[in-house]
């Protein structure tokens, strides 16, 4: 979930971007602000290290995930999930990120201006939700001071740029949650209620999980496929016939306990290890460049490789990992069509 959040505003913004014309460089750059801002709001999380009492864990409980989201209860999903935060908060990490050919004047009046707007935030929290709710929210006010703040050094972004990326990643958070726990509250601070209770996919547990991961699994692929797009790539050839090995993944809808919202980290992990199989068995490791590399080689891809006068050999490691990646996700996906085949297969016999 946490990865869906930033890689759905990740494609929305790069997407947006393509569309305007910009260049695949620059299009890519803003995906990855949008992205950053939109995994703010899970920063309320950071309460369960005080949440939790040590004390009282044991062996059974630290694998139990209800030990961490019960922690988290009373603040994830919503001080910091709010449209309406999101709204206020966006413009201010704009501004403060500000526009590195203005006058310094009118960078020290848009910085002041964005202290004013996130310290009211912090005092209406405070005010609705007493002392965790100032602190929640001034944790998500620094890590939006803090993105805005690498967004101005590491970009050329202008003020109005960053506050657009900040308010539409920010808006673009809460939606996924309404398929896996308590609805976010989307108007905090007001008393307002949109949705009740999840959003139910089916009333069978195992069939609406498997349909949640369904839909961030697609926000992965949306994901990648933009990436593939701007870059001028061709997705269906960067994915191997190895991932066809997933659909194996079918047989463990027979032999393990059958997943649920609350249980299922077997699920997880054992498809994601689909997916990693996959992958690996599509390259060699000695082929795959390390992140260090990777950094440098991102760094200065600006024009789409299919557009370059000539491959080099960087280029060709780079679509050996992008080839693993779409391997796995291809990989995963099997595994999930074939696991839903043989659980509603068993399950109407």
């Amino acid at each position: 979930m946490f990865l869906g959040h930033a890689l759905l505003a990740f494609a929305l913004a790069a997407l947006i971007a393509d569309w305007r014309g910009w260049p695949p460089r620059r299009a890519l750059t803003l995906g990855l602000v949008a992205a950053a801002f939109a995994a703010i709001p899970d920063v309320d999380v950071a309460y369960a290290a005080v949440a939790l009492d040590a004390g009282s864990l044991t062996a059974e409980s630290v694998i139990e995930p209800s030990t961490f989201w019960d922690a988290t209860r009373n603040v994830h999903r919503t001080i910091t999930h709010s449209l309406v935060v999101a709204l206020l908060a966006g413009p201010a990490f704009g501004l403060w990120a500000g526009t590195k050919t203005a006058t310094p004047q009118t960078q020290a009046m848009g910085r002041g201006l964005a202290v004013v707007i996130l310290t009211a935030l912090i005092i209406v929290a405070y005010a609705v939700s007493g002392l965790l709710g100032g602190v929640v929210m001034g944790l998500f006010a620094v890590a939006g001071v803090g993105v805005a703040t690498l967004s101005r050094w590491k970009t050329e972004f202008p003020a109005r740029t960053v506050a657009l990326a900040a308010t539409a990643g920010l808006l673009s958070h809460p939606w996924g949650d309404l398929l896996t726990g308590d609805p976010p509250g989307l108007f905090y601070p007001f008393g307002v209620a949109l949705f009740d209770s999840r959003v139910l996919l089916h009333a069978d547990p195992t069939l609406h999980l498997l349909g949640a991961f369904a839909v961030e699994l697609s926000v992965i692929w949306l994901a990648a496929l933009t990436i593939a797009r701007i870059s001028g790539l061709s997705w269906v050839e960067l994915v191997d016939r190895r991932a066809s090995v997933g659909v194996a993944y079918g047989i463990a809808a027979l032999a393990m306990a059958p997943p649920t919202l609350d249980v299922s980290y077997h699920f997880v992990f054992s498809i994601l290890s689909v997916g990693l199989v996959c992958g690996g068995l599509s390259a060699g490791s000695d082929r795959v460049p390390a992140a260090t590399e990777l950094r440098r080689r991102f760094s200065r891809w600006s024009p789409p490789l299919t557009q370059r006068p000539s491959a080099t050999r960087d280029d060709e490691l780079l679509l050996d990992w992008l080839g693993v990646a779409f391997t796995a996700l291809a990989g995963i996906s099997a595994a999930l069509l074939s696991y839903a085949t043989v659980y509603i297969v068993v399950a109407a016999v």
